[in-house]
């Protein structure tokens, strides 16, 4: 029996029961769209969240002294680069053919005052012209400044919004910040609001903005001893080996590198749907094992009689499991089509609609792209599910002795 001949009596086979057929093949179907629009979804969810991080808070990469993140909610005074091992610093981030842009940051704690009312507050301390390359996105947060050429100027503030309406301030006020350096001393400097700063996790974050000369002023420094160098890459894609790179060259006795999942508990989130998209890729194999193994075994049982004048024909066994390994082929085969296709469909029509959703204050836009990674895995994850579903109704089927067959009622 020539393969064309088996394909064809497959074929024959899956159209005889056609109801049969048509739900079963429904159901995977309904399995595939769900996984790939749900993982195409989930990847566009957890890119556009890690974009915001990167893109105006966190960046990819910080080089930070040693034992610097372990008091990073302090935000230690005493755990500063020196202006030497600052340079050290860069020059190896210059020296990667990944690294895009780097900033340096003064991060520490003040007191803000308006001459009414006194809030504690977070500043960290840049240089606007390399944060804004370094966070691309941070423009996007500052409300209340007209011109973004530069983020804040030397004499003026960002206020985190939360303080902006607690206060009651408004822009080109004068406020005094306070705040202690490392060696105890007290010191206060007058800068001008000339915008305010949202929250990337909405309105509870209290991060303000000034400029590094400011910083150094307040703090009396007299050259800029710098918290972290935050580095941003060209590719995401190479965040890890860009991010051993750094670690292996960078000298570990002095500075440690950390990416930005070390650096904020958002990363759990970006697990969990990782975590999801497995879970749902469980689920669909469970429902294409299931419904292939049922409708095989019932194909096997009600043509039993079938199967026994075939055999007594003279159709070998091996031809027997190639008829029904080949219908669980075929029907699992289709009904990815099937699915992926309507999947495409429907993961298109999302990205041109960009549905809008707010992060914190900020509006983010889901387009999720055709996962053609996560098609390819669930096309193959459904072929070799149905081949094992298939398997053992096929190998029963061929097993089968002719005379038992045809005495069968």
């Amino acid at each position: 029996m020539y393969m064309s001949t088996i394909l064809k009596i497959a074929v024959r086979n899956l159209t005889r029961y056609t109801r049969r057929t048509l739900l079963t093949a429904t159901l995977i179907s309904i399995g595939v769209i769900f996984v790939i629009v749900f993982g195409g979804l989930a990847s566009s969810f957890k890119n556009s969240m890690i974009n915001v991080i990167t893109g105006s808070l966190l960046a990819d990469i910080q080089i930070h002294k040693k034992g610097y993140v372990e008091s990073i909610d302090n935000l230690p005074l005493n755990i500063f680069l020196s202006s030497e091992e600052t340079a050290e610093a860069t020059k190896i981030i210059s020296g990667n053919p990944n690294v895009v842009a780097s900033s340096p940051r003064i991060k520490f704690s003040a007191m803000l005052s308006n001459y009414a009312q006194t809030s504690g507050v977070r500043l960290v301390a840049i240089y606007p012209d390399k944060e804004i390359k370094t966070c691309p996105d941070l423009a996007q947060r500052i409300k209340g400044r007209k011109d973004l050429s530069s983020i804040v100027n030397p004499g003026e503030i960002l206020v985190p919004e939360l303080l902006f309406k607690g206060l009651s301030l408004k822009l080109g006020d004068e406020i005094v910040v306070v705040a202690t350096n490392r060696d105890g001393a007290v010191n206060g400097v007058t800068l001008r609001v000339a915008g305010y700063s949202e929250g990337v996790m909405g309105p509870s974050g209290k991060d303000g903005y000034i400029h590094i000369e400011d910083a150094t002023s307040l703090l009396r420094m007299e050259i800029p001893e710098i918290s972290e160098i935050a580095i941003k890459l060209k590719e995401f894609k190479y965040l890890s080996s860009s991010y051993k790179k750094l670690a292996d060259t960078i000298n570990g006795d002095t500075f440690e590198v950390h990416t930005w999942e070390h650096l904020t508990p958002f990363s759990t989130i970006v697990k969990i749907v990782d975590v999801l998209i497995l879970m749902v890729r469980v689920i669909l194999t469970s429902i294409v094992l299931v419904s292939i193994m049922n409708i095989m075994m019932m194909s096997v049982y009600e043509r039993i009689g079938e199967i026994g004048m075939i055999a007594a024909l003279g159709t070998l066994p091996r031809q027997i499991l190639s008829i029904f390994f080949l219908e669980g082929i075929l029907l699992g085969l289709i009904s990815t089509v099937v699915g992926a296709i309507v999947a495409v469909v429907i993961l298109t029509i999302l990205t041109i609609t960009k549905l809008e959703f707010k992060f914190g204050s900020m509006n983010i836009a889901l387009t999720p792209g055709i996962p053609w990674s996560e098609m390819l895995i669930t096309v193959t994850i459904v072929m070799v599910i149905s081949a094992i579903a298939t398997l053992q109704p096929a190998i029963k089927a061929s097993k089968l002795e002719p005379v038992d067959a045809l005495g069968h009622v």
